[in-house]
């Protein structure tokens, strides 16, 4: 989509902007760097990047996505397995 360069809020923006509706991250900050109050998306936290251990929990990802609701912040713990 062009957006390389975007970060945080600029991001945030874009992907509203575009209609999506969940941001998908693992990027430990951005719930502390950005208010979602008035945010009409979800964030989804991974606490690991490493696809090898992401593919295992990839259920649970999914989960998550499917019950995520506009402005939550859900963190999905992946190092707990």
């Amino acid at each position: 989509m062009g957006w390389q360069g975007l970060e945080n809020g600029a991001l945030l923006d874009a992907a509203e902007g575009a209609g999506f509706d969940l941001l998908l991250t693992c990027d430990q900050n951005v719930r502390y760097q950005q208010n979602f109050t008035h945010r009409k998306l979800a964030l989804i936290v991974l606490s690991s990047n490493h696809w090898p251990t992401l593919r295992l929990v990839a259920a649970r990802i999914a989960s998550a996505v499917d019950f995520a609701q506009i402005g939550q912040i859900v963190k999905v713990d992946i190092t707990a397995f």
